[in-house]
C-alpha cells in the first residue's frame, strides 16, 4: 500500500525544518548504509546524532504524531528518529531493498521496518529528477510531491531515487514498526477505518451502524496487532 499523506507541514514548519538543516555539516549518506546499498546510493546526509537532526526530527515526529492520515494508516508502534538527505549533482539512489530491522547505533533501539515513510522539504519546481519511484505488483509508482507532504509505502519494496540533475532534493525519511506486522491486514483496517469516517460524517458518529462497525474495526485490531 502505497499513500501520500499531503500537508504533514505547513510551508512554515517547512521553512523551520530547513533553517536548522541546511547550514549544519553534511556527510556522505553512506554512514547509515548497510553494505548491499553503499554501493547503490550516492547523496548526502545529516549525522543522525547531530544537534540538528535532533530537533528537526523532532518537529517531524510531532507533525506525524498530528497526522490522523498518517496513523491509520501506519498504525505505529515504533518510529525510527528521522534521518535527513540531500541530492544534488546527479546524486542518485540506485534500487534497493530497506533493511528488515534498524538498529541505532549507540543505543540499544531497535525496530521491524515494516514501511518507509519520506517527507519532501523542498518545492519540486526547484529541482529537476529525484523522483522517488517504488515497485509494486502494478508496475512503477513515480512520486515527486510538494515541500510538507510525504509519501508511505512498504519497506519491503523495490524503491530508488532518480538522479537530481538541477537544484537539490531535501528531504526527511524514516522506518515504521507497525502494530499490523502484514501489509494486507493494514490495507483492509485502513479501508475500514476511511469508511467508517465517512459513514459517520454522513450520518453522525453515534448511528448504530457506525458504533457497530467501528467495534468490527477494533475487533480486527485486537486479532491483528502485535501491541
Amino acid at each position: 500500500m502505497l499513500i501520500a499523506i499531503p500537508n504533514i507541514l505547513d510551508p512554515a514548519g517547512v521553512a523551520a525544518i530547513r533553517g536548522i538543516i541546511d547550514d549544519s555539516p553534511w556527510v556522505d549518506g553512506n554512514a547509515t548504509s548497510g553494505p548491499q546499498a553503499a554501493l547503490a546510493k550516492r547523496n548526502e546526509q545529516l549525522p543522525e546524532d547531530s544537534a540538528a537532526a535532533i530537533q528537526a526530527g523532532r518537529m517531524v515526529l510531532d507533525a506525524l504524531g498530528r497526522s490522523a492520515l498518517f496513523v491509520a494508516a501506519a498504525l505505529p508502534l515504533k518510529v525510527y528518529p528521522p534521518l535527513f538527505n540531500r541530492y544534488a549533482g546527479g546524486q542518485a539512489f540506485d534500487v534497493h531493498v530497506d533493511n528488515a530491522v534498524r538498529l541505532k547505533r549507540g543505543s540499544d533501539f531497535r525496530m521491524r521496518a515494516d514501511l518507509s515513510l519520506t517527507l519532501f522539504l523542498e518545492d519540486p519546481a526547484a529541482y529537476d529528477g529525484g523522483e522517488l519511484v517504488v515497485e509494486d505488483l502494478f508496475g512503477e509508482q513515480r512520486v515527486k510531491l510538494g515541500a510538507g507532504d510525504a509519501v508511505l509505502y512498504p519497506a519491503s519494496s523495490l524503491h530508488r531515487v532518480e538522479a537530481v540533475t538541477r537544484g537539490a532534493r531535501v528531504a526527511s525519511f524514516l522506518w515504521v514498526q507497525s502494530m499490523v506486522r502484514d501489509d494486507g491486514e493494514r490495507r483492509i483496517l485502513f479501508d475500514l477505518d476511511r469508511a467508517i469516517q465517512r459513514l459517520g460524517a454522513d450520518k453522525g458518529q453515534g448511528d448504530r451502524s457506525v458504533v457497530e462497525l467501528t467495534g468490527v474495526y477494533h475487533n480486527l485490531l485486537r486479532r491483528w496487532a502485535d501491541a
